[in-house]
Order: C-alpha cells, then sequence, then structure tokens
C-alpha cells in the first residue's frame, strides 16, 4: 500500500459523519432515516466489480439479494450479512464487497436484508440471519456448501448466527469470514481507547448510541450480544478474521481469535497494518483490500465443500 493510498482512503471516510457523534437517542431515533439516507450515498461511491448479475430473492421470510457470477461458476454459497452498526445498511450498500467475494471464488452468495434497529431491536437480526441459513438447508444445501461472511455488524453477525444455529441444533455451516466484526456490545476492549484517534470513523461515542439502539432493553453481557467476551465457540467451523491496526474494533477480533484457539477451533486473525475500518471495501483504490479479498476468496474456496 502507497501512503497516498493510505492517506486518501482516510481522509474519504473523514468526510463521513460519523452516524450518531453526540446525540441523545431520542434525537438519534428522529433522525434514522436521514443516517439510513447518508450512509446509502456515501457507499454508493464505491467500486462494484464487473462480472455479477443481481436478482432479489426471499430467503427464511426475508428479502435478499442473490448474486451469480457471469463467468464460471462454482457449487457453494456464500451467506453474507451486511454491515451499518445494525440501524444502516442493505444488501445494496454492501454489494460491492459481498461481489468482491463472488468474482473470487465462482460461488453464488446471497445477501440478507435483515431487520434493523431501532425498529426491530435485538434479536432480529439474528432471527432473520438464522431463519436464513435454515432456508438453505430446507432447500437442500448441505451445510458443507455454505459459508457465513459478513461486515461489521454483519461479521458480528457471522458468529452468532452460528451460536444460534448451535442452540437450534442446527449443523454448522463450512467456514466463517469475517472482515471487521463488531463482537462486543460493551466496548470494553483497550483498541476502544488506543485506536480512537487513528480510527477515521469510529469512536466509543460515535457507536454507543448504535449499540443501546440494538440491544434495546437486552443485557449486553451475553453471547448473542458480546461474543468476544462471553461466548463459547467449542465447535465453530474454521474463521477468518481480517481486521484493520487502525480500528477501534480491533480487540473484538484479537479476543475472539484467542476465545476460538482455546476452545480448539481452527482461526486465522489476518490483521494488516495502517488501514481503517472494513478496509476491504476499498478494493478498487487500496492495494491491501485487493491482497485481503484474494486471501479470503481463498480461505472460502479451501473450505466450502459441495
Amino acid at each position: 500500500m502507497t501512503r497516498e493510498q493510505r492517506q486518501a482512503i482516510d481522509a474519504q471516510m473523514r468526510r463521513f459523519t460519523p452516524l450518531f457523534s453526540n446525540r441523545s437517542l431520542d434525537e438519534v431515533r428522529a433522525s434514522i432515516g436521514d443516517a439510513r439516507a447518508g450512509f446509502a450515498t456515501f457507499m454508493s461511491t464505491l467500486k462494484v466489480p464487473d462480472g455479477i448479475r443481481t436478482s432479489e430473492v426471499e430467503l427464511g421470510g426475508s428479502r435478499s439479494l442473490k448474486i451469480e457470477p457471469t463467468g464460471e461458476s462454482r457449487h457453494g454459497t456464500i451467506l453474507y450479512f451486511h454491515g451499518g452498526s445494525f440501524v444502516v445498511g442493505s444488501p445494496e450498500t454492501q454489494l460491492g464487497l459481498t461481489a468482491e467475494l463472488v468474482v473470487r471464488t465462482g460461488y453464488t452468495a446471497y445477501s440478507v436484508d435483515y431487520r434493523l434497529a431501532p425498529e426491530h431491536p435485538f434479536p432480529a437480526a439474528i432471527d432473520d440471519t438464522t431463519a436464513a441459513y435454515r432456508a438453505l438447508l430446507d432447500d437442500g444445501h448441505a451445510p458443507s456448501s455454505i459459508a457465513f461472511a459478513g461486515d461489521s455488524a454483519g461479521g458480528g453477525l457471522t458468529i452468532t448466527t452460528l451460536l444460534r444455529a448451535r442452540e437450534l441444533g442446527l449443523p454448522m455451516p463450512a467456514a466463517v469470514a469475517a472482515f471487521s466484526p463488531g463482537l462486543d456490545n460493551e466496548g470494553t476492549g483497550m483498541s476502544n481507547e488506543t485506536k480512537a484517534t487513528l480510527d477515521p470513523i469510529i469512536t466509543r461515542e460515535s457507536v454507543a448510541p448504535n449499540r443501546a439502539l440494538y440491544r434495546g432493553d437486552a443485557d449486553p453481557k451475553q453471547p448473542l450480544l458480546s461474543p468476544a467476551v462471553y461466548a463459547d465457540p467449542t465447535g465453530f467451523p474454521p474463521l477468518l478474521l481480517q481486521v484493520g491496526t487502525n480500528e477501534v474494533l480491533l480487540d473484538d477480533s484479537t479476543r475472539m481469535a484467542e476465545l476460538a484457539r482455546d476452545a480448539g477451533v481452527d482461526v486465522i486473525l489476518d490483521v494488516t497494518a495502517d488501514v481503517p475500518h472494513v478496509f476491504q471495501m476499498f478494493a478498487g483504490s487500496l492495494d491491501e483490500a485487493h491482497e485481503a479479498l484474494d486471501r479470503a476468496g481463498l480461505f472460502l474456496t479451501q473450505r466450502i465443500r459441495p
């Protein structure tokens, strides 16, 4: 990565005002529509690769975006969960990132339009992603042919959906690839403080309202809200956790990787220096993003079995 690339990406992200910094929860609820529109506008500036086609489908009761390669395809499925702090975002905002995985692997992806807070707080998103996974299984997809992937809040959902699936007695998918996952609703990791000036978009203060809106009245001291602190990952499939050193959420990944290692789970903690939150979405203009997605694509193709 050139210094110029890094500086340009940092400046681009700093032009996007944090969604709800220094606002009361009532003010946040009143401005949620504007926040969603602003996030969608920002994400629309990012590159979507060629070589895909999209269609809308219903999956487990949720609208989902089906992304297929137009070139050579392979038998396998990526179930994708988009980011957006559980309050903004959609399959369309994260289309570029999902499509990058599709063109690298040849697999078909389904990106779930799960319900958002504050209208639908915890555990609505997990209910929707788990229902989408169950729908794939019911449709005849072998669990060994399915991988979960997601970014930010969606990266967190890759882990909490595993936990919920295990509770329900569903088989584990083949693998999980999580980009800058949010895995601690309490925000207790040291990186919340040590990376606050480096992260161009997230601070403990700016993300606090999002966390509160998502958890609602629930206690954050539980695995489905703070899995990096409270989860038991025993029996999980192989995990790939990609994160940047400039992220407030860095410790969410490092602590999750430690829990997984201690539970005997295959885990790759893939840390890239001097890059921001979900840096992979800048694959068209950041060398490290392109390389990280290459590694994610290889990880998925090595573990998905038709």
